[in-house]
């Protein structure tokens, strides 16, 4: 097994948790915070399906499916492809109002099909290209993929808390 086998293994573990961790919920269970300021499941779902989003368009070097689609609609929230909820304040978390379920697993699975495509293709050479020289050591595109993947899998844990909770 290669690299990119191992990253195509996991990146395809990803859509079962975020399943799992939506499928059947209302809006307003997707909206339910477990205390003030806390993340929603909605807004979880949301924000890991954006990094996936905003990071694989950077490394392929196109607009993000956000930008091109209805998305930001779907999620009651204004088009700003800068909008990713990293920072997001207790105001903002409560602003991502997901029209349905279905959405958000609209949203990931567009995202997720594209991410698989852009790894299908890469070679043992792409994975060491450094892609963000602003970290000490460098990024490289392996790594961004593993962060990708580690950011999924703790928000989808995250969510299934939540809707645990709820």
């Amino acid at each position: 097994m290669d690299a990119k086998d191992i990253l195509t293994d996991a990146l395809g573990r990803l859509p079962d948790l975020v399943h799992a961790a939506v499928h059947g919920l209302t809006p307003e269970q997707l909206r339910w915070a477990p205390a003030p300021g806390a993340n929603s499941i909605g807004w979880l779902v949301w924000h890991l399906t954006r990094v996936q989003d905003d990071h694989v368009a950077d490394l392929i070097g196109t607009d993000q499916l956000y930008a091109t689609g209805d998305w930001a609609k779907r999620f009651g929230l204004p088009a700003d492809s800068s909008d990713t909820g990293y920072g997001h304040s207790a105001d903002e978390v409560a602003a991502v109002a997901p029209e349905s379920a279905q959405a958000l697993e609209d949203y990931y699975r567009a995202v997720h099909e594209r991410t698989l495509d852009f790894v299908a293709g890469l070679t043992a050479d792409d994975l060491d290209r450094v892609v963000d020289k602003a970290w000490d050591p460098p990024v490289t595109l392996g790594v961004r993929l593993i962060s990708v993947i580690d950011d999924d899998a703790q928000h989808a844990g995250q969510a299934a808390y939540v809707r645990g909770l709820l």
